[in-house]
């Protein structure tokens, strides 16, 4: 292989194979400044014809010993960090990255060289942290992101291991939803221009940003779906949440209020009176003030999406097929929707009942002998 430069760090190096006098083949590798010589591709030539010639007259491969790297400051590579962050994460949690570095990880860390972050010090910014009257799911945000820092740089090589990080037990959030009534009572209270978008929230599931981004082409009135493919966040169109799109069927009272809610402002389906991709401050009050005719509490957008998963457990959807509408990464996402569903556990555990009064249940005649 020719010399090459690091595209990181600027550096020119060398890598060859030698083949000795005696047919062994031996690896060498190296850097111009190890031969006194400048950063420069001539310099690595240079430095790579010297090493060959060294190692053939004396037949002695030096075991290179790593060059001493300077360790940066957790203030000084969360630069480094939030510009690969941007690589793989959407923008929204990049700037969910970037506030957590700059409110709370830089002000405690910041000062501190990568490899003098320890357990110990971790260990005093999470009681700091509690003392303060943060709750521990959102200390361990906090803890998320210091460790996914220091992840990367050891994977740069600043640093040997990555310090144990403790997680702090949390509960496990509670989440609000609108029973049957309750959903009824909202959307005969909604304003007439909002019915449907909220009827649409209720009936499938969708995040307010999908709600934002969905265009009329992702519609199809006459086959009853829609295909979620994009998403807008603070402003900004991106994917949905999960990354990969997803299909969702539509009752008959989210397709009628669809029908009869087609417009020609725009692309977008629900959008501004200029056919504009709406804020969430725009969609609030109109929900709000849905909630005060209808004698609610005040929710929000994401309590639509809450009621529709609630729903369907509650009517006895499987959640595998709760989870695929819902566009959640895991099924232990979709878990939490399963205590509102007591009922299939039981259905289920009654299919074992002997229905010949033998008191164990028959083995079913389809059963392949190859399956027992």
């Amino acid at each position: 292989m020719p010399v090459r430069r690091d595209s990181r760090t600027g550096r020119w190096f060398f890598r060859k194979q030698v083949r000795m006098p005696n047919g062994r083949r031996v690896r060498i590798f190296g850097v111009p400044q190890s031969f006194g010589l400048a950063n420069t591709k001539l310099g690595a030539e240079e430095a790579e014809r010297r090493e060959v010639q060294r190692v053939l007259n004396t037949g002695v491969v030096k075991v290179p010993t790593p060059e001493k790297v300077e360790v940066p400051t957790v203030e000084g590579f969360a630069k480094v960090y939030l510009d690969v962050a941007r690589v793989d994460n959407k923008p929204s949690s990049v700037d969910t990255k970037e506030q957590i570095l700059r409110r709370r990880i830089v002000p405690f860390f910041g000062k501190l060289r990568l490899d003098r972050v320890t357990y110990a010090v971790i260990q005093d910014f999470k009681v700091k942290e509690i003392a303060e009257g943060r709750s521990k799911k959102t200390v361990n945000n906090y803890l998320t992101t210091l460790r996914r820092l220091l992840v990367i740089a050891r994977k740069r090589g600043l640093i040997p291991i990555v310090p144990e990080v403790e997680w702090l037990k949390a509960p496990k959030p509670d989440f609000d939803f609108l029973d049957f009534d309750e959903a009824r009572r909202l959307v005969a209270a909604a304003d007439e221009e909002w019915r449907p978008m909220i009827v649409t929230a209720l009936r499938t599931g969708m995040r307010q940003g999908e709600l934002l981004g969905l265009r009329w082409q992702d519609v199809d009135l006459v086959a009853g779906r829609i295909v979620v493919r994009q998403s807008v966040v603070r402003g900004r169109v991106g994917t949905p949440k999960s990354g990969r799109p997803r299909e969702i069927p539509l009752g008959e009272d989210v397709l009628a209020a669809l029908k009869g809610y087609r417009h020609l402002k725009g692309e977008l389906v629900f959008c501004d009176h200029g056919g504009r991709v709406l804020t969430k401050e725009e969609c609030k009050h109109p929900l709000w003030r849905a909630c005060k005719r209808a004698g609610l509490r005040r929710i929000g957008w994401h309590t639509l999406r809450h009621t529709f998963a609630s729903h369907l457990a509650m009517r006895g959807a499987p959640l595998k097929a709760v989870q695929e509408l819902l566009g959640h990464a895991t099924i232990q996402m979709t878990m939490r929707y399963a205590h509102l569903a007591p009922e299939v556990a039981r259905d289920a555990v009654k299919l074992l009942d002997d229905r010949r009064g033998s008191g164990v249940a028959a083995e079913p005649e389809n059963v392949s002998k190859y399956a027992k």
